[in-house]
């Protein structure tokens, strides 16, 4: 049986001597799109931390497909909340910026990210600034500049949560169908259910109160294929102690 594209084992974190989580495991299986739903504040974007090698666990260890790449960054792709863009760049050298940093010709990079903007609906933008876009235009240049660090897994901290609820359901739908074109392996964080049953074909909840001193854990799986849309929707609200 294959390795997953990424897997956490038994991770435990901490804000230095505060413990924030332990015993997580968590999988992706190659090409699958799963998410991670939990309340604010539950340690969600330590966990992406950790799964990214921006700080070392506790405990435990990360693997992808197999390999230990525990505190190892630069081996998954990481989008974070906010999309980042440079203002004083255009749009196709902020998409191009991750090739560059590699030290790719920068004729080359801008080649290489302009052939991709039709893909991710981003035709016509390369000479615009970030400020002339709107929140969903610069959340795919995100995207895209998350896809040229050319690693085929990835981690998006909710990177829907800033947009109005319409171009946030348009955009998220638009993603899941990226993942599968493009043959990612993909986890999102969310704290929205419904955002989480759209996307995912597995959800873990993760939850706990660190600052208050319940130590997270993931509380539960929820494989949505299986069990449909209602009944996951009624065993996550069950999960998260949501009357």
């Amino acid at each position: 049986m294959a390795a997953p594209a990424l897997e956490a084992q038994s991770l435990t974190l901490s804000w230095g001597d505060f413990a924030v989580a332990e015993g997580v495991s968590v999988h992706v299986d190659e090409g699958e799109l799963a998410c991670i739903v939990g309340r604010s504040g539950c340690g969600k974007t330590t966990l992406f931390h950790a799964l990214a090698g921006l700080e070392k666990p506790a405990g435990g260890r990360v693997l992808l497909r197999g390999e230990d790449i525990t505190g190892v960054p630069g081996r998954v792709s990481y989008m974070l909340q906010k999309d980042l863009l440079l203002p004083s760049r255009s749009i196709l050298d902020n998409a191009a910026l991750p090739l560059i940093v590699r030290g790719v010709d920068r004729d080359a990079a801008r080649a290489k990210a302009g052939a991709l903007f039709a893909t991710f609906g981003l035709e016509g933008t390369e000479g615009l600034w970030p400020s002339q876009l709107s929140g969903g235009m610069r959340q795919r240049a995100a995207l895209l500049r998350t896809y040229l660090m050319d690693n085929d897994v990835v981690l998006l901290d909710e990177p829907f949560s800033a947009l109005d609820a319409i171009t946030r359901v348009e955009l998220r739908r638009w993603f899941a169908g990226m993942v599968r074109e493009l043959g990612l392996s993909a986890l999102v964080i969310t704290h929205d259910v419904d955002e989480a049953i759209d996307l995912g074909s597995r959800i873990y909840v993760f939850d706990g109160m660190p600052r208050k001193g319940i130590v997270s854990r993931i509380v539960g799986e929820v494989d949505v294929r299986s069990a449909g849309a209602d009944a996951a929707r009624t065993t996550l609200m069950g999960l998260l102690g949501i009357a």
